[in-house]
């Protein structure tokens, strides 16, 4: 009754923000993403009947209590389907920074559930632990495949609602430089700020309705390897879920001066001809999404950019890999 998974974290090209039920964690609206190696979760579960409580290790040190209790929540699902009682040993780690905006929620809710459906002796479809992922974390969902996915937005009640593979990830040789503008944790979660948002900020509809119609021009021009329309889409995308959550109240402010002088590199290297654009997920850290042939001049363009603390490279990767 034990099983180790790997499973990488994904980056959003058109955005996810909002709920449509929060009860099952469905999101408002459709998102396309790109599956990145190797930032890479590594979970082990194991079942174990002398446990009295599940044990949850993130990184070498007991999880938070609000940590443990999200873990808790998918195993319990996982029990239910496999009529298992026993509590669970959980111990992940991040190859990268966690609870950073680097989408180390995703890869490791992907990684737990793949684990944890495999340790208690179940043989079920990635669409079937997709699903679960998304209870626990709705990017995570994405992570379970790999190259270009689609995450649909799900109608209240949808439960069966999983992410789909789209293309493989040999499908465009695209690089993934992510500038590391702030160190730590960052100061609201990605489900508090949401919910935030869809209260309190006068722009919530609005974004709704501009995400369900580019999404799927974003995935067309991924497909297509248009980059000359694929990179206002993408900057438009997340421009438009970041000011969402900054019109809100409180107002969620992950921006360093980092990210800014980050993003403003950025677009100064489309200017100059180089295949290159910029996004943000719900954290201070700045993706510039390029074509392979650029990946150099804008690393090293970025590690030279002021605010920039670091630089990592990712590109296109497979997605969950499970083994006993």
């Amino acid at each position: 009754m034990k099983a180790k998974a790997i499973a990488r974290a994904n980056i959003a090209l058109a955005k996810y923000w909002g709920k449509s039920d929060d009860a099952l964690n469905l999101p408002a609206v459709p998102s396309v993403s790109l599956t990145l190696d190797p930032l890479i979760t590594e979970t082990t579960v194991e079942f174990d009947p002398s446990l009295e409580s599940d044990v949850f290790e993130l990184d070498g040190e007991r999880a938070r209590p609000s940590e443990l209790g999200r873990v808790s929540a998918l195993l319990d699902e996982v029990r239910a389907a496999a009529g298992v009682e026993a509590h669970a040993h959980v111990a992940s780690v991040n190859r990268f920074p966690t609870a950073a905006g680097l989408a180390s929620s995703a890869s490791g809710f992907a990684a737990l559930a793949g684990a944890a459906s495999r340790a208690a002796g179940l043989d079920e479809s990635k669409d079937t632990i997709s699903a679960r992922a998304r209870r626990a974390s709705a990017s995570a969902a994405r992570s379970i495949y790999g190259g270009i996915v689609e995450l649909p937005a799900g109608e209240p009640g949808d439960d069966a609602l999983c992410a789909r593979p789209v293309a493989g990830a040999d499908h465009w040789d695209l690089r993934v430089i992510v500038a590391i503008t702030a160190t730590g944790r960052k100061p609201i979660g990605s489900r508090a700020a949401m919910g935030e948002s869809r209260r309190s900020s006068p722009y919530y509809a609005g974004w709704v309705d501009h995400a369900k119609a580019s999404a799927p021009q974003i995935t067309a021009a991924l497909m297509d390897r248009d980059f000359e329309r694929l990179a206002p889409l993408v900057e438009q995308s997340f421009f438009a879920m970041h000011a969402v959550g900054m019109a809100g109240v409180p107002s969620v402010l992950y921006w360093q001066p980092g990210s800014v002088a980050a993003i403003r590199a950025v677009q100064a290297l489309r200017t100059d001809g180089l295949e290159v654009c910029a996004t943000m997920d719900a954290g201070p850290h700045v993706k510039a999404i390029c074509t392979a042939a650029h990946a150099g001049q804008v690393r090293a363009a970025l590690a030279d950019t002021p605010g920039v603390l670091d630089t990592l490279e990712a590109q296109i990767g497979p997605g969950l890999e499970v083994s006993p």
